[in-house]
C-alpha cells in the first residue's frame, strides 16, 4: 500500500444515471485527483464522477463531488496503466517487439 486518503463527498450531487448495476449492488465510478500541493484547508485530493471517453473528448464538465487529504504515504508512487496498454483478447503478451535504439554501446 503506497497511500491512504480520507475524503468526503456531497451525495446530493450524484447523478443517478451514472450508477452502474453490479452483481451485488449499484456502483458509482469515481476519479480521484491527488495533487502535490495542499489548499488553504490542507486538502490535496479532489473527487469527481468518472467520465466516459466520449465525455472527455467532448470536454464535458466534470461533476465535482468532494475533497480530502492524503493521511499517510510510504513515499513511493504507483505506476499508471494507460488505457492503450491494456491487453485485449486478440493481443499476445508473448509477441516480441522490435526496438531500434541508437545507443553507442
Amino acid at each position: 500500500m503506497a497511500t491512504l486518503a480520507s475524503a468526503s463527498i456531497d451525495v446530493t450531487k450524484i447523478d443517478k444515471s451514472k450508477l452502474i448495476d453490479g452483481k451485488k449492488g449499484k456502483y458509482l465510478p469515481l476519479t480521484f485527483s491527488v495533487n502535490n500541493e495542499v489548499d488553504q484547508f490542507g486538502n490535496n485530493v479532489s473527487i469527481f464522477i468518472s467520465q466516459t471517453k466520449e465525455e472527455r473528448e467532448s470536454k464535458a464538465p466534470k461533476t465535482y463531488l468532494g475533497n480530502g487529504k492524503v493521511v499517510w504515504t510510504d513515499g513511493s508512487n504507483v505506476d499508471v496503466q494507460r488505457e492503450d496498454s491494456i491487453p485485449t483478447k486478440t493481443a499476445s503478451l508473448k509477441t516480441p517487439v522490435d526496438v531500434e535504439d541508437d545507443l553507442p554501446f
